[in-house]
């Protein structure tokens, strides 16, 4: 077992990975372009992957890989090289769901560790310890489980078994993920990374004998999101979570940008160091900070999921994202109280804009003047990627983002 629980992020791609370590993950999770249940275009190369994890263990991070989606009769034959390229790559781990998925690992990368997935859908004890003398080093669990019964899988298994269980982001609405919804519905197959989330999409109700006559079923103008699953968020309990038994706390994110990655791996980080500057305190209080920085990124409203009970797992039967702030910008270096950045979104000199740090620090500015590269003072920068300078603080660390409060 870990000697203290890890900080498993999300890392859609090569740029995500590299954020994902400096903002604080102790490990990331990704994917080739096959067999991950994120479909391209959110996978790594085989080389990227190989930088990636040059880069993740100079820092002593590890990488893990998915290969938790179902493979049909013509596509195992695949299987050997992608395993024996990504073992080549140095990759710590693979996320697996399928027994022959699991059956080649052990053959062809006999070294490289077994964690079976949450599509596998373990939520008991008896199931995490069959996984283990299959080979498992580690068992992601379903994400239906309370934190008594998160305890009860930790005290009734090996303890050489390391148990992971998600801490942030989208909910599937289904057990474990293992949904047929979006293959009935669009023939794309939610376990083969294809999903197309029509638990999100907006319904309405037809009468038998009024065709064409679309009544809403629920909450607001644009129709009711009936399946639509509040998002996960836990950093108020994390350590509850930690306490019960949980080895690996993972952000679930693979398609989400590097911004959001990082944002949230910050808050995550801060909120875990504060648990285990004390893990034997009951007075677990989370800063402020934290969650203001967990609302810095787009989400759905946040819910404690399952962890308190099925009751407390809510939804928000509308399409309605929490969105107050946006990602503008790379600082790419910095001297003497300015910041020289990389623009990817519009904003006008006057705007509220912060620096966010690798560190969790945050710089509050409000500009009163922008100059673009080549010095000369402008009022907005209307063209993505246009480099420009802003003033800050003397003490800006290298790969820190910018983001802007929307008005």
């Amino acid at each position: 077992m870990l000697s203290c629980p890890e900080l498993l992020s999300p890392a859609g791609s090569l740029e995500t990975l590299k954020y994902a370590v400096l903002y604080g993950a102790d490990a990331v999770y990704c994917a080739l372009p096959q067999f991950g249940m994120r479909a391209a275009p959110v996978n790594l190369t085989v080389e990227e992957l190989q930088e990636g994890c040059i880069f993740a263990h100079a820092r002593g991070k590890k990488v893990y890989l998915t290969l938790n989606t179902l493979p049909t009769n013509e596509e195992l034959a695949e299987l050997p090289r992608y395993i024996r390229e990504a073992a080549a790559a140095g990759v710590d781990a693979f996320i697996i769901a399928d027994l022959g998925v699991l059956s080649l690992a052990k053959q062809y990368a006999p070294d490289v560790d077994i964690h079976f997935s949450t599509q596998a859908g373990i939520t008991n004890y008896a199931a995490a310890t069959e996984a283990y003398r299959m080979g498992a080093r580690r068992v992601v669990l379903a994400r239906e489980l309370s934190l008594t019964d998160i305890a009860r899988v930790r005290d009734n298994t090996p303890p050489e078994l390391e148990l992971e269980a998600f801490v942030h982001g989208a909910m599937c609405m289904s057990v474990s993920g293992r949904c047929l919804l979006s293959s009935y519905l669009t023939g794309r197959s939610g376990n083969r990374g294809e999903c197309a989330q029509p638990c999100r999409w907006k319904y309405y109700l037809v009468e038998e004998k009024r065709p064409g006559q679309y009544m809403p079923i629920g909450e607001d103008r644009d129709g009711s999101y009936i399946l639509n699953a509040n998002d996960l968020c836990t950093a108020p309990f994390l350590d509850l979570i930690c306490k019960a038994g949980v080895d690996s706390l993972k952000i679930e994110g693979r398609a989400k940008t590097f911004y959001y990655v990082a944002s949230v791996t910050a808050a995550y980080r801060k909120a875990l160091d504060l648990y285990l500057e004390n893990p034997a305190s009951d007075a677990f209080d989370l800063p402020d900070s934290v969650l203001e920085e967990l609302n810095r990124t787009s989400h759905r409203h946040y819910s404690p999921g399952f962890y308190f009970g099925r009751e407390q797992a809510l939804q928000t039967p509308s399409h309605s994202y929490v969105r107050e702030w946006d990602f503008i910008g790379t600082v790419d270096s910095w001297e003497d109280g300015i910041a020289h950045c990389t623009q990817r979104s519009k904003f006008c000199a006057g705007d509220t804009l912060e620096i966010l740090q690798p560190d969790g620090t945050v710089c509050t500015i409000t500009p009163d003047w922008i100059r673009n590269k080549e010095g000369e003072l402008v009022d907005a920068t209307p063209h993505p990627m246009m480099r420009y300078t802003i003033p800050c603080e003397p003490s800006v660390m290298p790969y820190s983002l910018l983001r802007m409060q929307k008005k």
